[in-house]
C-alpha cells in the first residue's frame, strides 16, 4: 500500500535516544540529588567508542556468504559500529557494561531482511549452520531481551528488522491495519493519520520502539486504561519460524481451540519472528482533556482509581504517583509539589464523550477525596514524559544508580506488595549509610487490580552493576512472595528468567519447551530468554 519508510536515526550506543536529546544535571539538580542521597556526586566518564575492545567476529565465511545470498551483501553488516549498537538493550545494566567498555556480547553480524521470505530463508540458514538469531526492532528492551547471547552456539547474528517498515493494509470498515514489525511508532502513526486513524499506543519508548517489539513483549502504553494493552489490540499475526510460517487469527473471536496467537504474543522472538501484525485501530480523536488531581496519600489515591475503574468507564489515561515520586518530579521541574500524591487523567475521543466522561470522572474522584488541580500539572508531566531516560543517563554519568522495575497484582494485594518491594529495594540499596530514593506509581489499571512501577536512585558506589543485581534479586523475590507478577509489561528477557519457573510452574515451563522444540528444533532463536534452562543433570 505504501512505499518503504526511511528508517529514523539510531539511538546512541551507550545511552538512550539521540545525541541531541542528551541532558546534563544542572547545578541545583546536582545539589538536590546529592542532598537527597546523602553522597557527593562524582563524574563517571564513559569509555570512548574508539577504545572499545570489540571481539573479532566469529561468523564463518560460508555462513556469511549464504546469508548474503538471501538478503544481499549490503544487508550483512560485520562492521564494529553496527555490532556495538546491537550489543544489548537500554537497561541500566546494559548501559553500565557498555560505558565501561564491555562489548564482549556484540553479535558477529547484523543481518537486515526485507521480506517474510527472506526472514524464513535466514532462519533456515542459521538453523542448518547452528547460528543463534536475536530479533532486533527498536532495541528498547530494559530486561535483557535483545542481548545477543550465544548459548551453546559458536556465533550469533542480530536480525535487524528495520527494512520491514511498511503499512501493508488498512480496513476502515473493520478498523484494522496490517503493519510490518520494523515500523516505529511515530512513522506508524503518521501513516495511519493519513487514513484518519491512530494506534493510540504510547509507551515511554514510543519514539524508538517498533510494532513487532510491542507484540513480542506485550507492551502497555500510557493510554492502556482506555485503549488496552498492545496484545489486546492484535487480531492477526504472521510469523517466520525455523519450522515454517505461522498464520494466526481469523476473526475478532473464535472457539477453534486455544488461541495460538498467545504463543507468539509475549514470546520475545524465542518461537518465531513476527513479520506482519494486524491490529485494531481507532479514529483520530476529536477532542481530549487533561486534568490533574491531588490526593492526601497513596492509599486514598489507589482507592479512587479502583472506584473509577470498577465503575465501568475509566479515563483514557490514568496515572497516580506516590508521595516520593510526586515530590521528586516537582523538585526536578522546579515546581511546587502537590501535597500528598498527584494523579493525572486524560480523556480523548468524540467531543460529546469526552465532555460526559470528564464530568463522570471528576465527580468520582472528588467523591473519593481528590482535589482538582487543573491542566497545568499534566502539561508539565507530558513535557517531561520522554525525557526520563535521558535523565537516567545523566544520573549514571554522575555516579548515581538509577533504574526501574514493574509488577502488577490485585487491588486487595496492592498495598502489601508495594510495601514489600519498597522495603526490599531500600534494604538492598541502602549501603554505607546512604539513603536510596524508592518511588512508585500506578499507570495501568484493571477492574481486578493495577500495576506498580518503581523508580530507584541510589549511590552507585564502586560496583553499581553488582548493587543492582542484588536489588533486583531482592525485589523479584519480594514480588513473587507477595502475589505479584514478575513483569507486567517489560517482558521476561534475561533479567526475569530466574523467576519464570515460580511464575508459571514447572509444568508450564515444560509447555514452553515443547513449543520451542516444535517451532525451533535447533534452539537458535533468542537463546537465554523467556525459557529457563534445564537444571544440570536433568534429562
Amino acid at each position: 500500500m505504501t512505499t518503504p519508510r526511511t528508517p529514523v536515526g539510531e539511538m546512541v550506543w551507550n545511552a538512550w535516544g539521540a545525541p541531541e536529546g542528551a541532558t546534563e544535571l544542572s547545578g541545583p539538580v546536582r545539589d538536590l540529588v546529592a542532598s537527597v542521597l546523602g553522597v557527593p556526586l562524582d563524574d563517571v566518564p564513559a569509555c570512548p567508542e574508539a577504545d572499545l575492545p570489540v571481539p573479532p567476529g566469529a561468523l564463518p565465511a560460508p555462513v556469511r556468504e549464504a546469508l548474503a545470498e538471501v538478503v544481499g551483501a549490503g544487508n550483512v553488516d560485520t562492521s564494529d559500529a553496527a555490532r556495538i549498537r546491537r550489543a544489548g538493550g537500554k537497561s541500566t545494566p546494559d548501559l553500565l557494561r557498555r560505558r565501561t567498555g564491555d562489548v564482549r556480547d556484540a553479535p558477529d553480524a547484523v543481518v537486515r531482511p526485507g521480506t517474510h521470505q527472506e526472514v524464513l530463508d535466514v532462519l533456515r540458514v542459521c538453523a542448518a549452520q547452528r547460528v543463534a538469531v536475536v530479533p532486533f526492532g527498536g532495541g528498547t528492551s530494559v530486561v535483557g531481551g535483545v542481548e545477543p547471547l550465544r548459548g551453546e552456539f559458536a556465533s550469533v547474528i542480530s536480525l535487524d528488522l528495520r527494512h520491514m517498515n511498511r503499512l501493508l493494509a488498512v480496513d476502515p470498515v473493520s478498523r484494522t491495519a496490517t503493519l510490518q514489525p520494523g515500523l516505529r511508532t511515530p512513522e506508524a502513526e503518521e501513516l495511519l493519520a493519513a487514513h484518519g486513524l491512530t494506534l493510540g499506543h504510547q509507551p515511554q519508548s514510543y519514539e524508538y520502539a517498533t510494532i513487532g517489539g510491542y507484540a513480542a513483549t506485550r507492551s502497555a502504553g500510557q493510554s492502556s486504561a482506555g485503549h488496552g494493552r498492545f496484545d489486546a489490540m492484535v487480531l492477526r499475526l504472521r510469523a517466520a519460524t525455523p519450522s515454517g510460517t505461522l498464520e494466526l487469527g481469523r476473526a475478532p473471536g473464535s472457539a477453534a481451540g486455544p488461541d495460538l496467537r498467545q504463543l507468539l504474543l509475549g514470546s520475545e522472538g524465542t518461537f518465531g519472528v513476527l513479520t506482519e501484525v494486524t491490529v485494531r485501530v481507532l479514529p483520530l480523536p476529536e477532542a481530549h482533556h487533561d486534568e490533574a488531581w491531588a490526593f492526601p496519600d497513596f492509599a486514598t489515591g489507589t482507592a479512587a482509581l479502583r472506584s473509577l475503574t470498577q465503575g465501568g468507564s475509566p479515563p483514557t489515561l490514568v496515572r497516580l504517583s506516590d508521595e516520593a515520586e510526586t515530590f521528586v518530579n516537582a523538585a526536578l521541574s522546579g515546581e511546587q509539589a502537590a501535597d500528598g500524591c498527584l494523579a493525572v487523567v486524560s480523556h480523548e475521543g468524540a467531543s460529546r464523550h469526552v465532555r460526559d466522561r470528564r464530568a463522570e470522572t471528576a465527580a468520582a474522584l472528588e467523591a473519593a477525596g481528590g482535589r482538582c488541580l487543573g491542566e497545568e500539572p499534566v502539561a508539565q508531566w507530558r513535557r517531561s514524559r520522554y525525557a526520563g531516560p535521558y535523565l537516567r543517563d545523566a544520573l549514571l554519568s554522575a555516579g548515581v544508580l538509577a533504574e526501574t522495575l514493574e509488577t502488577a497484582t490485585t487491588w486487595s494485594g496492592l498495598a502489601d506488595l508495594r510495601g514489600a518491594v519498597t522495603e526490599a529495594l531500600r534494604g538492598a540499596l541502602g549501603r554505607d549509610g546512604a539513603e536510596p530514593v524508592v518511588a512508585c506509581h500506578v499507570s495501568h489499571v484493571y477492574p481486578e487490580g493495577a500495576s506498580l512501577y518503581f523508580t530507584v536512585a541510589a549511590n552507585g558506589g564502586e560496583d553499581p552493576q553488582a548493587l543492582w543485581v542484588d536489588a533486583k534479586r531482592a525485589a523479584g523475590d519480594a514480588i513473587l512472595a507477595h502475589g505479584g507478577t514478575i513483569t507486567h509489561h517489560h517482558a521476561v528477557g534475561r533479567d526475569h528468567l530466574p523467576w519464570m519457573t515460580q511464575e508459571v510452574g514447572e509444568l508450564g515451563v515444560e509447555m514452553l519447551r515443547a513449543v520451542k522444540r516444535t517451532l525451533d528444533p535447533e534452539g537458535v532463536l533468542n537463546p537465554g530468554k523467556l525459557i529457563p534452562p534445564r537444571p544440570a543433570g536433568a534429562a
